[in-house]
């Protein structure tokens, strides 16, 4: 048994009188949010004139200039729970802590900006609760938030209310989230599971991922993309142009509004759903799945591609295969990202030298072979598996450090790194004899 964090989400139905209570808290967490942002800026601004004042930065400090003003600047701060005011501030520290730790190269992506004001109706409405009468009802169609009181969820609660009379699972936090003018709750749940060491699988899968297929496997099968976005432009389009002719703080432009929330909140869930019904399947019915590290942030640059990669959510795809993977017992193959999966041929390995986006099917010149390209770097990546080492279930790095990857042969191995726990991650470094060595993993709080 290990202990992982995981997520459950449910939609809510809410009175009326409850809607405007949720409304109520997300409203005070970002008026928080902005207050304690206010206080930052000028404190900073005051410092850069050569006074001697204390900027709040973290949590604690935020809190504690909070409760000192509270009474002046927001006299109504009782109509709420006190974890809304909290959930701003957390927001906040956070955000101040990435963009210091980004401005200092702590962080690794791209540079993280300074903090902006949130605007009503222009940002995420959502609040956090970690303290309080938090509860998932018996009846397994109620829940219990605070100051909130009880609200009926839209579906039922059967799947974390068993673990919860089991007492395998503990509810850590729990966030209440509008999209689409639906409100959505969210548990935190530290729950026990039984990580298998294997899943009695002993097939291999290369799995090519791309826009026009979402994914093309080695065993011949051709998963179909959604398009999900690219299907509900013609509505957007239409829904964009009325929103637009709508007079401006007008009632029919807010239900104009809430109607192109609903198209987008449409075309994300059924992403979502392609991505999780694909990736349940590689991880439970196969025993090790490949997959290539692809340099997404660098192909989005190219605006003629941009559009449909984020409609594909292939970034999401691998993320949920990580954590799939270790539930169900299968093992995870990540891919050299300089591995010419599409140019070389599996038959006899030839690597041809340039292969352009627009020739669809692979011809090898050495043996004759034609096949479709993608399935053609479905198989390579198939047959990665053999050169790497069984760890558990992570994967074993196949080269030596510094070492380039080779086109032909024993091929160089990207490790995915991961953790007895499912939810951390942990980095590979190399030692003195060359080789990569598993990491060790270490969780880090708040």
């Amino acid at each position: 048994m290990a202990t992982v964090i995981q997520a459950y989400r449910f939609a809510l139905d809410p009175t009326p009188r409850q809607r405007r209570a949720l409304a109520s808290h997300c409203g005070a967490a970002r008026y928080a949010y902005n207050g304690g942002l206010e206080l930052v800026t000028t404190r900073l601004s005051q410092r850069r004139a050569g006074e001697d004042v204390q900027v709040p930065w973290s949590l604690f400090e935020l809190q504690r200039q909070w409760n000192l003003t509270k009474q002046q600047v927001a006299p109504w701060w009782a109509e709420n729970s006190k974890e809304a005011y909290k959930s701003g501030l957390d927001g906040l520290a956070r955000a101040l802590k990435n963009w210091a730790d980004s401005r200092a190269g702590r962080r690794k992506g791209r540079r993280v900006g300074f903090p902006n004001t949130k605007r009503k109706g222009r940002c995420r409405d959502a609040c956090r609760f970690t303290t309080g009468a938090i509860k998932v009802l018996p009846d397994r169609t109620h829940v219990q938030l605070p100051r909130i009181g009880v609200l009926k969820t839209h579906e039922s609660t059967r799947k974390l209310a068993r673990r919860l009379e089991q007492g395998t699972a503990r509810i850590l936090a729990a966030t209440i989230s509008r999209t689409a003018n639906r409100w959505f709750v969210s548990f935190t749940v530290e729950v026990q599971r039984n990580l298998p060491t294997g899943n009695r699988k002993t097939t291999v899968v290369g799995v090519d991922v791309g826009i026009r297929h979402l994914a093309v496997l080695s065993t011949g099968a051709v998963i179909p993309n959604p398009h999900a976005l690219e299907r509900s432009l013609r509505k957007l389009g239409h829904v964009n142009r009325e929103l637009h002719r709508r007079r401006p703080q007008s009632r029919r432009r807010n239900l104009t509004r809430h109607r192109l929330a609903r198209v987008h909140a449409r075309a994300a869930n059924l992403r979502r759903d392609a991505l999780h019904n694909l990736t349940t399947t590689l991880a439970t019915q196969h025993g090790a799945i490949v997959v290539e590290h692809l340099n997404l942030a660098g192909m989005l640059r190219n605006r003629r591609l941009a559009r449909a990669l984020s409609d594909a959510g292939l970034a999401e795809l691998r993320r949920q295969l990580g954590y799939k993977t270790v539930w169900y017992g299968s093992r995870l193959v990540v891919a050299d990202p300089f591995y010419p999966s599409s140019k070389t041929c599996s038959g006899c390995g030839w690597v041809k030298a340039k292969l352009t986006l627009a020739e669809r099917t692979f011809t090898c010149e050495v043996c004759g072979r034609q096949l479709d390209r993608d399935l053609n770097a479905a198989h390579n990546l198939a047959k990665l598996a053999q050169h790497v080492a069984r760890s558990g279930r992570e994967t074993q790095n196949a080269r030596g450090a510094g070492c380039k990857s080779q086109l032909a042969g024993r091929v160089a191995m990207k490790r995915e790194a991961g953790s007895p726990y499912g939810h951390e991650t942990g980095t590979a470094a190399p030692a003195r004899d060359g080789c990569y060595h598993p990491p060790q993993t270490s969780g880090e709080g708040w």
